[in-house]
């Protein structure tokens, strides 16, 4: 990708999360995304089609930036305890919550929900192929395993954003571990 594309790209994000801190998505616009950027509307467009398929890109660059989007899990980690990987994962949720909890709650920002969902599902089912994962171990196709995989952590993440307290992000993991791996070590 063109690097001037790229550092546009990551203004808009980075304007998009400074925005976010201070208001809900639902009160901002996207003339105020390109202001904060120093942007004009229309290279917003050329690089989105809307606020949430922005919201879904900064999220998931950022959880990448953090080592925290699983793409690194291997099958050394499996055991009883989280991978690191599912850890620094909860770790990126808790550091960003308002904004998580805005996004998963879906109301506020369906579509960036569903952008979520499917980078999710597919780094999935990338790490599945790579760990040389086949098909008939899950009895199933790859896709609806990565799907089902994909829903479940999100849903652990989302009940988890929930709660008032936030409890730590090691017992979210764990709780997420448990609904993924149902054996007893």
């Amino acid at each position: 990708m063109d690097p001037r594309a790229v550092r546009t790209r990551r203004r808009l994000q980075d304007a998009l999360l400074a925005l976010a801190r201070e208001r809900t998505l639902e009160s901002i616009t996207i003339a105020d995304v390109a202001e904060h950027a120093s942007v004009n509307r229309s290279s917003f467009y050329q690089h989105y089609t809307d606020k949430e398929m922005l919201l879904a890109d900064a999220l998931a660059d950022r959880a990448a930036d953090a080592g925290a989007d699983l793409s690194d899990l291997s099958m050394d980690d499996i055991g009883p305890q989280p991978p690191a990987a599912l850890l620094r994962w909860f770790i990126h949720l808790a550091e960003h919550a308002p904004l998580y909890r805005q996004a998963l709650g879906g109301a506020a920002a369906p579509d960036a929900a569903a952008g979520m969902r499917r980078r999710m599902q597919s780094v999935v089912a990338d790490t599945t192929v790579r760990l040389g994962v086949s098909e008939d171990a899950f009895g199933m196709p790859l896709d609806v395993f990565a799907a089902g995989l994909t829903w479940t952590l999100l849903g652990v993440a989302a009940s988890w954003l929930e709660r008032d307290p936030l409890p730590p992000p090691d017992v979210a993991a764990g709780w997420a571990w448990r609904m993924l791996v149902r054996r007893d070590f």
